[in-house]
């Protein structure tokens, strides 16, 4: 009978690697679960009810009266004589139109390069070239003696070029003090085997919706737009779930 014992740096490891084994057989189940089906949507819900939703803080000025005008037609605040059809409290619909074209070619280069040696001589700290006495002792001269080079070449390139062109309508999920909105929308397009994904959220001014109640998506502040996808090809185009693992724990 042969019986291992591992060390604690291989039980944290052996951990990790049944924990990383676990989850990616959960998400396997519900892969098989789902052959030969087109990749479900998600629900219609609630923004503010998702798990890890938080409430967004801002900082505000402080508060002003409002001010009234007695025997006016006109509202302060309002670009219209009738009511004002743009987005402007909580549960409004407002077209985003998303324009996002960015391109970002970075090159760098380092070299280092560093010697360094270090010699302890101790032969005449114990006084054998002045006492008599130790004549007949062997002193050694040098105790220490070290020697290190170290040489580093680095070189890196980056070449991106995105580009998104796409309206979705977003929520508005909160009304902050000052006036501003946070939005917050989702788009899912399903074609074939693939699910397309547009997440937009982030915080608008009232003054920058358009008569048309469309906003630009470079006027919102605290800007988050994701676009990506969930299927076949996408699941091909993405390292295995072992592969994965391995390069999150391996240190080389």
């Amino acid at each position: 009978m042969v019986s291992v014992v591992f060390s604690p740096p291989f039980r944290t490891l052996s951990a990790v690697v049944g924990m990383a084994a676990l989850l990616s057989g959960c998400a396997a189940f519900d892969r098989v679960a789902t052959l030969g089906q087109q990749p479900p949507l998600s629900p219609i819900e609630n923004p503010t009810t998702v798990a890890g939703y938080r409430p967004v803080q801002m900082p505000m000025p402080m508060p002003q009266p409002a001010s009234y005008n007695p025997n006016s037609l006109w509202r302060n605040g309002s670009r219209a004589f009738f009511k004002d059809q743009r987005a402007h409290q909580v549960g409004d619909i407002l077209t985003v139109k998303v324009k996002f074209n960015d391109k970002a070619t970075v090159e760098n280069e380092t070299q280092r390069t560093r010697k360094g040696a270090e010699d302890v001589n101790v032969g005449a700290f114990f006084g054998n070239k002045k006492l008599p006495v130790f004549n007949k002792v062997v002193v050694p001269g040098v105790m220490v003696n070290t020697d290190s080079t170290a040489t580093s070449d680095g070189k890196g390139t980056i070449d991106r070029k995105d580009e998104i062109s796409t309206n979705i309508a977003g929520v508005v999920t909160q009304l902050l003090p000052n006036g501003n909105m946070v939005i917050e929308g989702r788009q899912e397009i399903r074609v074939n085997f693939e699910v397309r994904e547009l997440i937009v959220a982030g915080v608008v001014r009232p003054e920058d919706i358009e008569s048309d109640n469309t906003i630009d998506s470079t006027k919102i502040a605290q800007a988050r737009i994701a676009y990506g996808g969930r299927g076949q090809i996408t699941d091909l185009q993405q390292p295995r779930y072992g592969q994965q693992v391995l390069d999150i724990i391996l240190p080389f």
